[in-house]
């Protein structure tokens, strides 16, 4: 029988709790400095894990004590307007008979999961019979799972990506800015995280009644085909990067080459002009009845038109 003791105070603080034979869950939503008191007296639990678990910007690790295992995990969250995935803060501590996760609203695969054990006896029965290890391995499971389409995400992103980056007209580095930028923070979380099932593996024994080194075998395929596949996409990445440099140096290149031969071709033209223009008498001044200046104006247009002809005909050159 589970029984969710939910009294004005635990709504206050964002205390939801299950309890289903000898074990609770409480879960803890958007903690904050209010919650210290109640998990200290509650449970006395080290201040510097309470510390650690409102404060939102630890790195991941894994703390044992006589009595509990104090943990901190991180999540991805995609963000559509920055498309940029942010990193996510939740925290567990694990006991014999209790398990307490406080996490920020954002992640919803908790709150979820929460839900259906709490209309689900069956799940209920399945999920806390078996200890508080098996539980919290249901939630890394079910946490898991809800990141998988972030990295969906990131390889639609990589293939769309792919025809701008080799494409000469068209301007990719923002795109692949912004690319490379997501995938470093989904490293900094994810590889981090495999570190940290491996050793959380050891010591979570304790607390659960079955094996669960086939479990986290299963758990670890996934986290491994995560970072192998981040790995994938930063090669990936490098090499558009690498590629797009080369096509942006290009197209300054075409830029300055047209630049040149508009030079090559005027500059005649320039030098004519400017002798002309001088008060100094040249074959071909503009006098009264002088029919040279025509003919030089001749000359240089049939030696402007013929030059272009030549580049125009030359695509290699620009």
């Amino acid at each position: 029988m589970a029984v969710s003791a939910n009294s004005p105070e635990k709504k206050q603080l964002n205390i939801k709790t299950i309890t289903f034979g000898d074990l609770t869950w409480v879960d803890i939503t958007d903690p904050t400095e209010d919650i210290t008191k109640y998990l200290t007296e509650k449970y006395n639990f080290h201040p510097m894990d309470i510390e650690d678990a409102l404060s939102l910007r630890q790195l991941s690790k894994v703390e044992e004590y006589p009595t509990y295992i104090f943990a901190i995990f991180h999540l991805l969250k995609y963000n559509k307007a920055t498309k940029v995935s942010i990193r996510k803060q939740w925290s567990a501590f694990l006991g014999d008979k209790y398990l307490v996760t406080l996490h920020p609203i954002e992640l919803t695969a908790l709150d979820e999961f929460f839900h259906e054990c709490e209309l689900n006896e069956d799940d209920r029965n399945e999920y806390f019979s078996q200890g508080s290890g098996y539980l919290l391995y249901q939630i890394l499971d079910r946490a898991l799972d809800s990141y998988f389409p972030v990295l969906d995400k990131i390889m639609n992103l990589t293939d769309a990506i792919e025809d701008n980056v080799f494409n000469v007209g068209v301007e990719a580095a923002q795109e692949l800015s912004s690319l490379r930028r997501d995938i470093i923070t989904q490293r900094r979380v994810m590889f981090p995280t495999r570190t940290l099932l491996t050793e959380l593996e050891k010591k979570i024994k304790r607390f659960s009644k079955i094996d669960l080194t086939v479990y986290f075998s299963d758990l670890m395929d996934h986290m491994n085909k995560i970072c192998e596949t981040l790995d994938e996409t930063t090669d990936i990445i490098e090499v558009y990067k690498d590629a797009d440099y080369l096509l942006s140096s290009y197209r300054a290149n075409r830029g300055i080459r047209v630049l040149e031969v508009m030079l090559a071709i005027l500059l005649p033209l320039v030098m004519v002009f400017g002798l002309y223009g001088m008060y100094i008498t040249f074959f071909g001044t503009v006098s009264k009845g002088s029919t040279g200046i025509y003919l030089i104006l001749i000359a240089v247009f049939v030696v402007f038109s013929g030059a272009l002809i030549s580049f125009l005909r030359r695509k290699h050159l620009i």
